[in-house]
């Protein structure tokens, strides 16, 4: 099993989730977030002048998913939410040893 993280612009998520569940992924966990790649922020032009943004605000999407649904869920996420600019996000995949339903105990895949 895999654990995905990805990090998202705001605006995706609502695409990033029927697109999804069109891959009969249902479960996943999102998160408000805000942070900051290699762009270090944004600049903007206010009334009062120029002032730099440095955190964005994201979405972070947690899902466990098989093996074998890892490359589609990865692809599916990157062609909705990459416009080629910088700022389109992150995701970040990592093993998952056990998972466990927490009402029944059942553990392992049938459990996602």
């Amino acid at each position: 099993m895999k654990k995905i993280e990805a990090i998202i612009r705001e605006e995706k998520l609502g695409e990033v989730k029927e697109a999804l569940e069109k891959l009969n992924i249902f479960g996943m966990t999102v998160f408000d977030v805000k942070g900051r790649g290699s762009q270090r922020g944004i600049s903007l032009q206010w009334r009062v002048g120029e002032y730099r943004v440095d955190f964005l605000p994201k979405k972070l999407i947690m899902l466990v998913v098989k093996d074998s649904e890892c490359q589609a869920v990865v692809d599916t996420i990157c062609d909705i939410s990459g416009s080629g600019a910088a700022g389109d996000g992150k995701i970040f995949i990592s093993a998952i040893d056990e998972v466990v339903r927490v009402r029944t105990k059942e553990s392992g895949e049938n459990v996602l």
